[in-house]
């Protein structure tokens, strides 16, 4: 017989689920802190350091006190991040770049989606995997990549496929991150137009902040604005991903809900801040919230992972997310050469 919400909820019930998840939350959540700290101290990006650090403790996810837990926050903490994420986006922020950018940046996801997909068929890759890593590039990195997986149908290289993912554009943001603004005063763009090239086409936050400022004040504040725009295409994309899965593909014959919950909680903080109904405060420690939930996530993703999972892949899929990357940069540099950026 199922058990009702009320029987998950009593006390008995809640105080042995919670004593069950509290060892391997801590440590995803120790080892987001050892990613964070290497971050600060050493200029590695965090996201990467955080799986890598998951990777190496892969023993702790497969069976033991702490795999509940750990499962817990590859899970339910990263969807919680993914939607603590719609603090940071508003109508306003949207309209400010005008509606020639707008069109390039939904361009950019539509297209470099299609382009994956297409791409994967002709190289013998799967396209729920063409749409994981194109998604993650055209949108937010490895926010993008947790969020597409949890509406994804499951089987057994699901995990190895989203980490992989996450593996992928951390280290092509990187890369981005160091390249990018070399080839901006290569080509001798002005700052906003840098900025703008850069918010367009780097996958992960972090990187983009990195790159913008390391040109100047101006390009890293148009970076961010031109990156935040992208995030908040992650909540119709989703959507959209989970009508396009067919029902027979999900374990148990059952689509994924119309609007999954952490969409919706996605959609709801943007009209909140679209309204100026969250307070600046407030949005800043929702933005500081988001962030540690999806780094203790992302760890949690690398320990229940193998590695030698990861290798199985194959060039083609490496070839793919390469080819994606370059594809997005491509169209983004197109388009700005034909757009007016001047305020």
């Amino acid at each position: 017989m199922r058990e009702s919400f009320a029987d998950l909820t009593s006390g008995p019930r809640l105080a042995g689920r919670l004593k069950d998840h509290f060892p391997g939350v801590m440590v995803s959540i120790l080892v987001a802190l050892a990613a964070q700290f290497v971050a600060e101290h050493y200029g590695a990006p965090a996201m990467l350091m955080a799986l890598l650090f998951g990777i190496a403790l892969n023993f702790l996810g497969d069976e033991g006190p702490t795999a509940p837990g750990i499962s817990f926050t590859a899970r339910t903490v990263l969807r919680f991040g993914v939607a603590v994420l719609g603090a940071r986006i508003s109508v306003e922020m949207l309209l400010s770049l005008g509606w020639s950018m707008i069109a390039l940046l939904v361009a950019g996801v539509g297209l470099t989606i299609l382009f994956g997909i297409g791409l994967a068929r002709l190289i013998g890759q799967r396209s729920r995997f063409a749409v994981l890593t194109a998604g993650a590039v055209a949108i937010c990195g490895a926010s993008a990549a947790m969020a597409i997986a949890a509406v994804l149908p499951k089987d057994e290289r699901s995990e190895r496929d989203l980490l992989f993912t996450v593996l992928g554009v951390t280290v092509l943001s990187t890369a981005a991150m160091i390249l990018y603004p070399i080839l901006t005063r290569s080509l001798g763009f002005d700052d906003l137009t840098a900025g703008a090239f850069i918010g367009g086409t780097v996958h992960d936050v972090a990187q983009v902040v990195g790159a913008g400022f390391s040109i100047s004040e101006t390009a890293g504040e148009t970076s961010t604005l031109v990156k935040l725009i992208r995030v908040s295409f992650l909540a119709p994309v989703v959507v959209v991903i989970a009508l396009w899965t067919p029902r027979g593909a999900v374990t148990g014959g059952k689509r994924p809900p119309l609007i999954p919950g952490f969409v919706l909680g996605f959609l709801v903080l943007a009209a909140l801040n679209s309204f100026e109904l969250i307070p600046a405060g407030l949005g800043q420690v929702l933005a500081r919230i988001s962030s540690w939930a999806l780094l203790s996530a992302i760890a949690a993703v690398g320990m229940k992972t193998d590695l030698r999972n990861i290798i199985q892949v194959g060039g083609g899929a490496i070839a793919l997310i390469v080819a994606e990357t370059l594809f997005l940069a491509a169209l983004v540099l197109g388009g700005i050469s034909l757009i007016d950026l001047a305020p």
